[in-house]
Protein backbone atom coordinates (compact mmCIF):
# COMPACT_ATOMS: atom_id res chain seq x y z
CA UNK A 1 0.00 0.00 0.00
CA UNK A 2 1.26 3.57 -0.97
CA UNK A 3 1.62 6.80 1.37
CA UNK A 4 2.55 10.35 0.27
CA UNK A 5 2.74 13.14 2.54
CA UNK A 6 -0.04 15.44 3.54
CA UNK A 7 -0.17 19.17 4.96
CA UNK A 8 -2.22 18.31 7.46
CA UNK A 9 -5.34 15.98 9.70
CA UNK A 10 -8.46 17.52 10.53
CA UNK A 11 -12.14 16.08 11.63
CA UNK A 12 -13.59 13.85 14.09
CA UNK A 13 -13.03 10.13 14.68
CA UNK A 14 -14.62 7.26 16.39
CA UNK A 15 -12.12 4.27 17.20
CA UNK A 16 -13.01 0.82 17.06
CA UNK A 17 -13.82 -0.78 20.60
CA UNK A 18 -11.07 -1.46 22.99
CA UNK A 19 -9.02 -4.84 22.20
CA UNK A 20 -8.84 -5.83 25.77
CA UNK A 21 -11.95 -5.44 26.84
CA UNK A 22 -13.46 -7.05 23.64
CA UNK A 23 -11.47 -10.33 24.38
CA UNK A 24 -12.17 -10.59 28.06
CA UNK A 25 -15.70 -9.71 27.26
CA UNK A 26 -15.92 -12.95 25.16
CA UNK A 27 -14.17 -14.81 27.78
CA UNK A 28 -15.63 -13.93 30.72
CA UNK A 29 -19.53 -14.11 29.37
CA UNK A 30 -18.61 -17.44 28.30
CA UNK A 31 -17.91 -18.63 32.18
CA UNK A 32 -21.04 -16.30 33.73
CA UNK A 33 -24.45 -17.59 34.47
CA UNK A 34 -26.86 -15.75 31.71
CA UNK A 35 -26.40 -13.64 28.40
CA UNK A 36 -24.00 -11.08 27.95
CA UNK A 37 -24.29 -8.30 25.82
CA UNK A 38 -21.48 -6.65 24.41
CA UNK A 39 -21.79 -3.31 22.41
CA UNK A 40 -18.87 -1.35 20.48
CA UNK A 41 -17.11 -4.87 20.58
CA UNK A 42 -13.95 -4.68 18.26
CA UNK A 43 -14.58 -7.07 14.93
CA UNK A 44 -10.71 -7.58 14.08
CA UNK A 45 -9.25 -10.50 13.86
CA UNK A 46 -7.29 -10.67 17.05
CA UNK A 47 -11.01 -10.64 19.20
CA UNK A 48 -12.83 -12.86 16.48
CA UNK A 49 -10.08 -15.61 17.32
CA UNK A 50 -11.15 -15.46 20.66
CA UNK A 51 -14.80 -15.66 20.10
CA UNK A 52 -14.10 -19.29 17.76
CA UNK A 53 -12.30 -20.40 20.58
CA UNK A 54 -15.15 -20.05 22.83
CA UNK A 55 -17.31 -21.66 20.10
CA UNK A 56 -15.18 -24.34 20.62
CA UNK A 57 -15.79 -24.92 24.10
CA UNK A 58 -19.29 -25.20 23.58
CA UNK A 59 -20.43 -21.17 24.12
CA UNK A 60 -22.92 -20.00 21.68
CA UNK A 61 -22.15 -16.80 20.68
CA UNK A 62 -23.96 -14.80 18.25
CA UNK A 63 -23.87 -11.23 16.59
CA UNK A 64 -26.72 -9.47 16.25
CA UNK A 65 -26.14 -6.71 13.37
CA UNK A 66 -29.14 -4.88 13.58
CA UNK A 67 -28.36 -3.82 17.24
CA UNK A 68 -24.54 -3.70 17.00
CA UNK A 69 -24.09 -6.09 19.84
CA UNK A 70 -22.76 -9.17 20.54
CA UNK A 71 -24.36 -11.87 22.96
CA UNK A 72 -22.33 -14.80 24.80
CA UNK A 73 -24.44 -17.12 26.25
CA UNK A 74 -22.84 -18.26 29.33
CA UNK A 75 -22.98 -21.81 30.81
CA UNK A 76 -21.24 -21.05 34.52
CA UNK A 77 -18.03 -21.26 35.77
CA UNK A 78 -18.47 -25.23 34.87
CA UNK A 79 -19.71 -25.38 31.64
CA UNK A 80 -17.24 -25.42 29.04
CA UNK A 81 -17.32 -28.31 26.96
CA UNK A 82 -14.08 -30.40 25.28
CA UNK A 83 -12.99 -28.78 21.70
CA UNK A 84 -13.55 -31.18 19.41
CA UNK A 85 -10.59 -30.01 17.64
CA UNK A 86 -7.32 -27.86 18.01
CA UNK A 87 -7.95 -24.64 19.10
CA UNK A 88 -6.56 -21.80 16.80
CA UNK A 89 -5.84 -18.47 18.39
CA UNK A 90 -4.52 -16.92 15.29
CA UNK A 91 -2.48 -14.19 15.88
CA UNK A 92 -3.68 -13.15 19.70
CA UNK A 93 -1.28 -13.44 22.52
CA UNK A 94 -4.48 -12.03 24.46
CA UNK A 95 -6.01 -14.93 23.74
CA UNK A 96 -3.60 -17.74 24.33
CA UNK A 97 -2.52 -16.20 27.60
CA UNK A 98 -5.21 -15.89 29.32
CA UNK A 99 -7.13 -18.99 27.77
CA UNK A 100 -5.22 -20.80 29.50
CA UNK A 101 -5.69 -20.02 32.58
CA UNK A 102 -9.33 -21.11 32.35
CA UNK A 103 -8.32 -24.26 30.63
CA UNK A 104 -6.08 -24.99 33.62
CA UNK A 105 -9.00 -25.48 35.80
CA UNK A 106 -11.32 -27.39 33.02
CA UNK A 107 -11.93 -31.58 33.24
CA UNK A 108 -10.84 -32.39 29.80
CA UNK A 109 -7.68 -32.20 27.52
CA UNK A 110 -7.26 -28.82 25.46
CA UNK A 111 -5.02 -28.20 22.37
CA UNK A 112 -3.83 -24.85 21.57
CA UNK A 113 -2.07 -23.03 18.53
CA UNK A 114 -1.35 -20.07 16.41
CA UNK A 115 0.14 -18.80 13.80
CA UNK A 116 3.52 -18.59 12.88
CA UNK A 117 4.14 -15.32 15.07
CA UNK A 118 2.19 -16.85 17.87
CA UNK A 119 4.27 -19.91 17.93
CA UNK A 120 7.42 -17.79 18.14
CA UNK A 121 6.36 -16.07 21.36
CA UNK A 122 7.57 -16.92 24.77
CA UNK A 123 4.64 -18.81 26.87
CA UNK A 124 7.02 -19.89 29.70
CA UNK A 125 6.26 -16.68 31.50
CA UNK A 126 2.47 -18.31 31.78
CA UNK A 127 3.54 -21.91 32.43
CA UNK A 128 5.79 -21.58 34.87
CA UNK A 129 2.93 -19.45 37.23
CA UNK A 130 -0.12 -21.80 35.86
CA UNK A 131 2.44 -25.20 36.56
CA UNK A 132 3.34 -23.87 40.40
CA UNK A 133 -0.55 -23.82 40.49
CA UNK A 134 -0.17 -27.98 39.57
CA UNK A 135 -1.64 -27.55 36.46
CA UNK A 136 -0.76 -29.52 33.66
CA UNK A 137 0.38 -27.67 30.60
CA UNK A 138 3.08 -28.12 27.94
CA UNK A 139 4.73 -26.58 25.11
CA UNK A 140 4.58 -29.60 22.82
CA UNK A 141 7.41 -28.88 21.11
CA UNK A 142 9.58 -28.06 24.53
CA UNK A 143 10.78 -24.70 23.17
CA UNK A 144 8.40 -22.53 25.74
CA UNK A 145 6.11 -21.69 22.82
CA UNK A 146 2.81 -22.48 21.09
CA UNK A 147 1.86 -25.38 20.75
CA UNK A 148 0.45 -25.94 24.23
CA UNK A 149 -1.17 -29.22 25.34
CA UNK A 150 -3.65 -28.18 28.54
CA UNK A 151 -4.41 -31.72 30.74
CA UNK A 152 -7.25 -29.95 32.88
CA UNK A 153 -6.38 -30.33 36.28
CA UNK A 154 -9.36 -32.26 37.91
CA UNK A 155 -8.96 -35.44 40.50
CA UNK A 156 -11.67 -37.38 39.87
CA UNK A 157 -13.35 -35.44 37.15
CA UNK A 158 -15.30 -33.41 40.08
CA UNK A 159 -12.89 -31.63 41.98
CA UNK A 160 -9.90 -29.03 40.67
CA UNK A 161 -6.44 -30.08 41.78
CA UNK A 162 -5.13 -26.29 41.10
CA UNK A 163 -3.93 -24.88 44.41
CA UNK A 164 -3.61 -21.36 45.07
CA UNK A 165 -0.49 -19.60 45.08
CA UNK A 166 1.09 -16.17 45.42
CA UNK A 167 3.14 -15.45 42.56
CA UNK A 168 5.79 -12.48 42.48
CA UNK A 169 5.56 -11.84 38.47
CA UNK A 170 9.09 -11.01 37.17
CA UNK A 171 7.80 -8.71 34.84
CA UNK A 172 4.65 -6.34 34.66
CA UNK A 173 2.15 -7.45 32.21
CA UNK A 174 -1.53 -8.04 31.84
CA UNK A 175 -1.61 -11.61 30.49
CA UNK A 176 0.54 -12.86 32.74
CA UNK A 177 -1.76 -11.42 35.67
CA UNK A 178 -4.72 -11.95 33.89
CA UNK A 179 -4.00 -15.82 33.08
CA UNK A 180 -3.30 -16.53 36.73
CA UNK A 181 -6.21 -15.01 38.21
CA UNK A 182 -8.58 -16.62 35.87
CA UNK A 183 -6.86 -19.78 36.84
CA UNK A 184 -7.47 -18.71 40.71
CA UNK A 185 -11.04 -18.84 39.83
CA UNK A 186 -10.82 -22.51 39.89
CA UNK A 187 -7.90 -22.96 42.65
CA UNK A 188 -8.25 -24.41 46.46
CA UNK A 189 -7.77 -21.24 47.97
CA UNK A 190 -7.14 -17.79 47.28
CA UNK A 191 -4.38 -16.68 44.51
CA UNK A 192 -2.64 -13.31 44.24
CA UNK A 193 -0.33 -11.84 41.77
CA UNK A 194 2.47 -8.87 43.01
CA UNK A 195 3.83 -7.13 39.66
CA UNK A 196 7.10 -4.70 39.76
CA UNK A 197 4.75 -1.94 38.29
CA UNK A 198 1.17 -1.85 37.54
CA UNK A 199 -0.08 -3.47 34.29
CA UNK A 200 -3.63 -2.48 32.72
CA UNK A 201 -6.10 -3.64 34.95
CA UNK A 202 -9.45 -4.58 32.81
CA UNK A 203 -9.42 -7.95 33.87
CA UNK A 204 -9.66 -6.71 37.73
CA UNK A 205 -11.92 -3.99 36.85
CA UNK A 206 -14.47 -6.59 34.85
CA UNK A 207 -14.42 -9.60 36.57
CA UNK A 208 -15.35 -7.58 39.72
CA UNK A 209 -18.23 -6.54 37.44
CA UNK A 210 -19.00 -10.09 36.68
CA UNK A 211 -19.19 -10.45 40.42
CA UNK A 212 -16.42 -12.23 41.02
CA UNK A 213 -14.27 -11.54 44.65
CA UNK A 214 -11.19 -9.82 43.99
CA UNK A 215 -8.70 -6.60 45.48
CA UNK A 216 -6.63 -4.82 44.80
CA UNK A 217 -3.43 -3.80 47.12
CA UNK A 218 -1.28 -1.81 45.21
CA UNK A 219 0.56 -3.66 43.19
CA UNK A 220 -1.03 -6.60 44.37
CA UNK A 221 -4.52 -8.49 43.03
CA UNK A 222 -5.93 -11.36 45.18
CA UNK A 223 -8.74 -13.60 43.87
CA UNK A 224 -11.10 -15.99 46.08
CA UNK A 225 -11.71 -19.08 44.31
CA UNK A 226 -15.69 -20.30 43.20
CA UNK A 227 -17.22 -17.12 42.32
CA UNK A 228 -21.04 -17.07 40.91
CA UNK A 229 -20.47 -15.27 37.65
CA UNK A 230 -23.48 -13.32 36.51
CA UNK A 231 -24.05 -11.75 32.92
CA UNK A 232 -23.28 -8.11 32.58
CA UNK A 233 -24.27 -5.91 29.48
CA UNK A 234 -20.65 -4.05 28.49
CA UNK A 235 -20.03 -1.44 26.88
CA UNK A 236 -16.28 -1.05 24.93
CA UNK A 237 -15.08 2.47 24.81
CA UNK A 238 -12.56 3.02 22.08
CA UNK A 239 -9.65 1.74 21.77
CA UNK A 240 -6.56 4.42 23.23
CA UNK A 241 -3.73 1.88 21.60
CA UNK A 242 -5.72 3.01 18.08
CA UNK A 243 -6.62 6.58 18.74
CA UNK A 244 -2.68 6.86 19.71
CA UNK A 245 -1.87 7.09 15.87
CA UNK A 246 -4.34 9.70 15.01
CA UNK A 247 -2.88 12.01 18.35
CA UNK A 248 0.64 11.32 16.43
CA UNK A 249 -0.38 12.60 13.28
CA UNK A 250 -2.54 15.54 14.90
CA UNK A 251 0.93 16.63 16.77
CA UNK A 252 3.72 16.91 14.30
CA UNK A 253 1.15 17.68 10.95
CA UNK A 254 1.28 21.89 10.85
CA UNK A 255 -2.35 22.99 11.39
CA UNK A 256 -4.08 19.92 12.80
CA UNK A 257 -7.12 19.53 14.78
CA UNK A 258 -8.64 16.64 15.13
CA UNK A 259 -11.33 15.26 17.98
CA UNK A 260 -11.49 11.58 18.96
CA UNK A 261 -15.03 11.13 20.26
CA UNK A 262 -14.87 8.28 23.19
CA UNK A 263 -11.97 6.86 24.05
CA UNK A 264 -11.04 4.87 27.20
CA UNK A 265 -8.37 6.66 29.43
CA UNK A 266 -8.29 4.33 31.86
CA UNK A 267 -4.99 5.06 34.01
CA UNK A 268 -3.24 2.10 33.49
CA UNK A 269 -3.68 2.41 29.39
CA UNK A 270 -3.12 6.18 28.79
CA UNK A 271 0.40 6.86 29.38
CA UNK A 272 0.50 7.81 25.90
CA UNK A 273 -1.10 11.10 27.07
CA UNK A 274 1.26 11.90 29.38
CA UNK A 275 4.09 11.51 27.04
CA UNK A 276 3.02 13.57 24.24
CA UNK A 277 1.83 15.96 26.67
CA UNK A 278 5.96 15.88 27.90
CA UNK A 279 7.03 16.64 24.97
CA UNK A 280 4.24 19.65 24.75
CA UNK A 281 1.51 18.48 22.95
CA UNK A 282 -1.74 20.45 23.32
CA UNK A 283 -4.34 17.56 24.28
CA UNK A 284 -7.30 17.82 26.07
CA UNK A 285 -9.65 15.53 27.75
CA UNK A 286 -13.20 16.97 27.00
CA UNK A 287 -16.48 15.23 28.91
CA UNK A 288 -14.67 12.81 30.86
CA UNK A 289 -16.78 10.04 32.96
CA UNK A 290 -17.38 6.56 34.42
CA UNK A 291 -18.41 3.58 32.18
CA UNK A 292 -18.97 0.57 33.87
CA UNK A 293 -15.62 1.49 36.17
CA UNK A 294 -13.64 2.74 32.77
CA UNK A 295 -12.43 5.88 32.49
CA UNK A 296 -14.18 7.67 29.03
CA UNK A 297 -13.64 10.72 27.30
CA UNK A 298 -13.63 12.44 24.22
CA UNK A 299 -9.47 13.37 23.13
CA UNK A 300 -8.90 17.14 21.38
CA UNK A 301 -5.71 17.21 19.98
CA UNK A 302 -3.84 20.63 17.92
CA UNK A 303 -0.67 21.06 16.39
CA UNK A 304 2.44 21.04 18.55
CA UNK A 305 5.89 22.13 18.86
CA UNK A 306 7.58 18.77 20.40
CA UNK A 307 10.72 18.06 22.28
CA UNK A 308 12.46 15.43 23.08
CA UNK A 309 11.74 13.51 26.81
CA UNK A 310 12.60 10.02 28.52
CA UNK A 311 10.75 6.97 28.74
CA UNK A 312 10.95 4.90 31.07
CA UNK A 313 10.03 2.82 34.75
CA UNK A 314 6.60 2.04 35.47
CA UNK A 315 4.95 4.46 32.69
CA UNK A 316 6.36 1.49 30.39
CA UNK A 317 3.50 -0.90 30.99
CA UNK A 318 0.82 2.02 30.31
CA UNK A 319 1.99 2.79 26.51
CA UNK A 320 3.89 -0.68 25.40
CA UNK A 321 1.89 -0.66 22.75
CA UNK A 322 2.12 2.80 21.40
CA UNK A 323 6.11 2.84 21.47
CA UNK A 324 6.27 2.25 18.35
CA UNK A 325 4.38 5.31 17.10
CA UNK A 326 6.17 7.14 20.08
CA UNK A 327 9.23 6.93 18.14
CA UNK A 328 7.95 7.98 14.73
CA UNK A 329 6.63 11.32 16.69
CA UNK A 330 9.94 11.69 18.08
CA UNK A 331 11.70 11.41 14.94
CA UNK A 332 10.16 14.94 14.53
CA UNK A 333 10.79 16.68 17.72
CA UNK A 334 13.59 18.91 18.84
CA UNK A 335 16.11 16.99 20.88
CA UNK A 336 16.67 13.52 22.16
CA UNK A 337 13.66 11.26 22.86
CA UNK A 338 15.45 8.00 25.01
CA UNK A 339 12.95 5.25 25.84
CA UNK A 340 14.17 2.54 28.62
CA UNK A 341 13.06 -0.53 30.15
CA UNK A 342 11.02 -1.81 27.56
CA UNK A 343 12.62 -4.54 26.52
CA UNK A 344 9.18 -6.32 26.23
CA UNK A 345 9.15 -4.69 22.85
CA UNK A 346 11.65 -8.01 21.52
CA UNK A 347 8.73 -10.29 22.50
CA UNK A 348 5.93 -8.95 20.48
CA UNK A 349 4.43 -9.55 16.98
CA UNK A 350 7.99 -8.88 15.74
CA UNK A 351 10.97 -7.77 17.45
CA UNK A 352 9.44 -3.86 17.67
CA UNK A 353 12.87 -2.73 19.16
CA UNK A 354 14.50 -3.57 15.97
CA UNK A 355 12.26 -3.10 13.29
CA UNK A 356 11.55 0.33 14.04
CA UNK A 357 14.64 1.15 14.28
CA UNK A 358 15.78 -0.12 10.72
CA UNK A 359 12.41 0.84 9.20
CA UNK A 360 12.68 4.51 10.69
CA UNK A 361 16.98 4.50 9.29
CA UNK A 362 15.18 3.01 6.09
CA UNK A 363 13.34 6.55 6.16
CA UNK A 364 16.57 8.85 6.81
CA UNK A 365 15.99 8.94 10.42
CA UNK A 366 18.76 9.02 13.46
CA UNK A 367 18.31 6.79 16.13
CA UNK A 368 19.88 3.69 17.76
CA UNK A 369 18.18 0.66 19.35
CA UNK A 370 19.72 -0.25 23.38
CA UNK A 371 19.39 -3.13 25.18
CA UNK A 372 15.67 -2.13 26.32
CA UNK A 373 14.82 0.56 23.91
CA UNK A 374 16.30 3.49 21.75
CA UNK A 375 17.64 6.60 21.39
CA UNK A 376 16.08 8.94 19.23
CA UNK A 377 17.83 12.01 17.63
CA UNK A 378 14.97 14.13 16.72
CA UNK A 379 14.64 16.65 14.09
CA UNK A 380 15.73 15.02 10.94
CA UNK A 381 13.53 15.36 7.83
CA UNK A 382 12.20 11.41 6.76
CA UNK A 383 11.72 10.22 3.37
CA UNK A 384 9.24 7.53 1.71
CA UNK A 385 11.04 3.93 1.03
CA UNK A 386 9.60 0.42 0.87
CA UNK A 387 8.65 -0.32 4.93
CA UNK A 388 8.53 -3.81 5.67
CA UNK A 389 5.78 -4.18 8.33
CA UNK A 390 6.75 -7.83 9.67
CA UNK A 391 2.94 -8.18 9.75
CA UNK A 392 2.67 -6.75 12.58
CA UNK A 393 0.01 -4.45 13.36
CA UNK A 394 1.58 -1.67 15.21
CA UNK A 395 4.44 -1.61 12.41
CA UNK A 396 2.51 -0.73 10.17
CA UNK A 397 0.50 1.52 11.55
CA UNK A 398 3.06 3.65 12.88
CA UNK A 399 4.68 3.85 9.22
CA UNK A 400 1.70 5.02 7.84
CA UNK A 401 1.77 7.99 10.26
CA UNK A 402 5.72 8.37 9.47
CA UNK A 403 4.58 8.88 5.67
CA UNK A 404 2.36 11.63 6.49
CA UNK A 405 5.34 13.55 7.04
CA UNK A 406 7.80 12.14 4.70
CA UNK A 407 8.59 13.19 1.49
CA UNK A 408 7.93 11.21 -1.52
CA UNK A 409 6.02 8.21 -1.93
CA UNK A 410 5.93 5.33 0.86
CA UNK A 411 5.44 1.82 0.67
CA UNK A 412 4.18 -0.22 3.56
CA UNK A 413 4.59 -3.93 2.65
CA UNK A 414 2.07 -6.52 4.43
CA UNK A 415 -0.30 -3.31 5.35
CA UNK A 416 -3.60 -5.20 5.46
CA UNK A 417 -1.81 -7.05 9.11
CA UNK A 418 -4.15 -3.88 10.86
CA UNK A 419 -7.06 -6.07 10.77
CA UNK A 420 -6.06 -7.74 13.62
CA UNK A 421 -6.85 -4.50 15.40
CA UNK A 422 -8.20 -1.81 13.32
CA UNK A 423 -9.75 -3.06 9.98
CA UNK A 424 -10.97 0.26 8.90
CA UNK A 425 -7.53 2.05 9.98
CA UNK A 426 -6.94 3.03 6.06
CA UNK A 427 -10.29 4.27 5.48
CA UNK A 428 -9.82 6.81 8.50
CA UNK A 429 -7.15 8.31 7.41
CA UNK A 430 -7.59 8.67 4.43
CA UNK A 431 -10.69 10.69 5.41
CA UNK A 432 -9.21 12.70 7.93
CA UNK A 433 -6.63 14.02 5.06
CA UNK A 434 -7.39 13.33 1.69
CA UNK A 435 -8.95 16.92 1.47
CA UNK A 436 -5.46 18.90 2.20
Amino acid sequence: MKFHKVKQINGTLTVPGDKSISHRAVMFGAIAEGTTEVYNFLKGADCLSTIQCFRQLGINIEEDTKQQVIRIHGKGLHGLTPPSTILDVGNSGTTLRLISGILSGQPFESNITGDSSIQKRPMNRVITPLSLMNADIKSVLGNGCAPLCINGSYQNGAKSALKSIHYNSPIASAQVKSSILLAGLYAEGETSVTEPYVSRNHTELMLQKFGANLSVNDKTVTIQPEPRLMAQKVHVPGDISSAAYFLAAACILPNSELVINNVGVNPTRDGIIDVLLAMGADITKEDLKNQEGEAVCNLRVRSSKLHGTVIEGSIIPRLIDEIPVIAVVACFAEGDTIIKDAAELKVKESNRIDVMVQQLKHMGANLTATEDGMIIHGGQKLSGTVIESKEDHRIAMSFAIASLMAEGETTIQGAECVNISYPEFYQDLYRLTCDN
